[in-house]
């Protein structure tokens, strides 16, 4: 059993985007689109996008993981196709094409199906000319992160943010390359580095519970746009 060394820095999901919100609130209501990845940036993004009275939505990106040992991962793949290969793994796996092809493919595949889970019919959110927040709940590796960003770059936001509550030293550096800016409130700098390690109350959430936090923003948000129309 891995003995956990780090003192906890939130509660939970929930808690670390109530504490990220006042990291980022410069850009309360301004065009402003939060994009979460799920299924744990959901939770962190609902408490950001209601506090800055932003647009919230989600973006799709997920681990690539090594044949025969899934718990890794060798780069990660978003719900527009985009893809990003950590190539120091490739090598060390000595992963060939063909490997590659099918891990990629597998992946693209539960994308899929999440992707008519969450979005349904619904238009992703438009963020050409805005400022984008993409939101996770922490940085381990960033690869998952860098593939969003990268997705994102494509649809010509004016700039793109990343904020999480945690992050890895080793992670900082690679996203801050590609974004305009990252915020992290707390940066981890062991040998050993797990996100889940800097919450007390860690779980796997649930598609339900990803959808609910989207009708809780639906029912909090609605009547925010609406009493700004009648000023």
């Amino acid at each position: 059993m891995r003995q956990i060394r780090q003192e906890p820095v939130f509660e939970s999901r929930y808690d670390a985007g109530r504490q990220l919100a006042t990291w980022l609130a410069e850009y309360r209501n301004r065009s402003v689109v939060v994009l979460a990845i799920p299924n744990g940036g959901v939770l962190i993004g609902l408490g950001v996008a209601l506090a800055l009275n932003a647009d919230f939505n989600i973006i799709i990106s997920r681990k690539i993981p090594l044949p025969l040992s899934p718990e890794g991962g060798f780069g990660a793949v978003t719900d527009d196709g985009t893809t990003i290969l950590n190539e120091d793994m490739v090598k060390r796996f000595n992963l060939n094409q063909q490997q590659i092809n099918y891990q990629v493919s597998q992946v693209r595949t539960a994308i899929r199906q999440r992707s008519l889970l969450y979005h349904g019919k619904k238009p992703p959110s438009l963020v050409k000319g805005k400022t984008v927040l993409i939101i996770d709940d922490g940085l381990a590796s960033g690869y998952t992160m860098m593939a969003a960003v990268e997705s994102i770059r494509y649809r010509q936001p004016q700039e793109i943010i990343v904020a999480v509550p945690v992050a890895s030293a080793a992670a900082l550096p690679k996203v801050e390359k590609i974004a305009n800016k990252v915020i992290a409130c707390v940066a981890g700098f062991g040998p050993e580095f797990y996100v889940s390690d800097f919450y007390r109350y860690w779980h796997e959430p649930s598609d339900e519970e990803v959808l609910q936090c989207f009708k809780e923003w639906g029912l909090r948000h609605r009547p925010d746009i609406e009493s700004l129309g009648k000023k």
